[in-house]
């Protein structure tokens, strides 16, 4: 597949110069990271709107918070007992977004959060949230990166679906890695696929299962290395990560062959990454086995792993639906219905230090399916 752009835009431009100096090819990871995160440049870090109920408004996607104010009422009971399971009073929120998640759980946690620290690589979307979230003053900071040490409780909504990954696949007779080479044509400067040998170790699942040829899917070193980042930093606390994905075993699933990497733009979905770049959002869906099994490995204990839609009933949305007008009771119910977000969204939780019993897994506990 190519992708041609006329005249190459800034970013394009950044991206070209990266591959040549690269040698003429670059692995998608690398690619993703520019295309999402170059510094005024990128999808994030510029100054597009991204998140929004309707294209009408310029927005390219919808959020469980911007959906309905009950998700975070609801996450908020599950923060609330963390913070006393863990004798913290900080949350650190990464990728905040528009700030509305941060100004539900501020707002319904109140006086038990001391601080409140949003960790965000986006300038643009940093002003939207302190515009936002004025009424808590400084209860609310800002941080470029995490402490060498801190306690508290760590939530992320979509973050992990958003780190770049590595693209393999299978060609009949080995893996192969994906990545970008510049493209010139009659249609103008572009982006295409080139492959090449990998070096990189490959999860157990993919050593062992027979794989059609042409087979794609993703490796995910950056979210678990992030996981394992939070756990040399975290000494006492929590982390809740909420993101669509799958454990291991249905994510590298022989019959999921196209891989999982989607692009949203005006409210649709499309799988090329190489058209449009910086102007619509790349993700891959998350596989929960590799960040329980990273967290596992640098001290962390599973607290519980579920849908979104136990979670949220077991945080009491079920009580919070019966005071909520018809309208917000339709919202709402997208945050749990099957062929919404309830079943393809799941929520993973870690703890460091002595283990907890977390309301948000205390029915429908999967983590004997990680």
């Amino acid at each position: 597949m190519t992708a041609h752009e006329g005249t190459p835009t800034p970013l394009q431009t950044l991206i070209r110069e990266a591959i040549a100096e690269a040698g003429g090819w670059l692995g998608f990871d690398d690619f993703m990271a520019l295309a999402l995160y170059a510094p005024g440049l990128g999808y994030y870090s510029g100054a597009r709107q991204k998140f929004g109920a309707m294209p009408a408004d310029g927005s390219d996607f919808v959020t469980a918070p911007e959906l309905s104010p009950l998700f975070g009422r609801a996450l908020a009971v599950q923060l609330d007992q963390a913070l006393t399971a863990t004798a913290t009073d900080t949350v650190y929120e990464f990728g905040a977004g528009s700030g509305v998640l941060a100004a539900q759980l501020l707002q319904a946690l109140g006086d038990r959060v001391a601080r409140y620290c949003i960790v965000d690589l986006s300038g643009s979307l940093r002003a939207r949230q302190a515009q936002r979230l004025v009424a808590w003053g400084d209860k609310v900071q800002w941080l470029d990166a995490l402490p060498e040490r801190f306690t508290g409780v760590v939530v992320g909504n979509e973050v992990l679906d958003a780190m770049p990954v590595q693209l393999m696949r299978f060609d009949g007779q080995q893996w192969l890695e994906r990545g970008v080479v510049a493209l010139d044509g009659p249609a103008g400067p572009g982006f295409a696929w080139g492959e090449r040998e990998t070096g990189l170790s490959l999860p157990a699942e993919l050593a062992n299962d027979p794989y059609p040829e042409a087979y794609l899917t993703e490796l995910h070193l950056q979210a678990e290395g992030f996981v394992r980042t939070l756990a040399a930093g975290l000494q006492r606390g929590a982390i809740f990560l909420i993101d669509y994905g799958f454990p291991e075993r249905e994510y590298y699933h022989p019959q999921r062959a196209g891989g999982t990497v989607m692009c949203h733009h005006q409210h649709r979905v499309d799988a090329d990454p190489l058209a449009l770049v910086g102007e619509k959002d790349i993700t891959a869906h998350v596989n929960f086995t590799g960040i329980a099994l990273a967290g596992q490995d640098a001290g962390l204990t599973v607290l519980g792993y579920t849908s979104q839609a136990n979670f949220l009933i077991n945080c009491g949305l079920t009580e919070l639906l019966c005071e909520a007008d018809l309208a917000g009771r339709a919202m709402a119910h997208r945050l749990i219905a099957e062929h919404e977000m309830g079943e393809l969204f799941k929520v993973i939780g870690l703890v460091a230090g002595e283990s907890f019993e977390a309301l948000g897994f205390a029915a429908g506990d999967r983590s004997h399916m990680l």
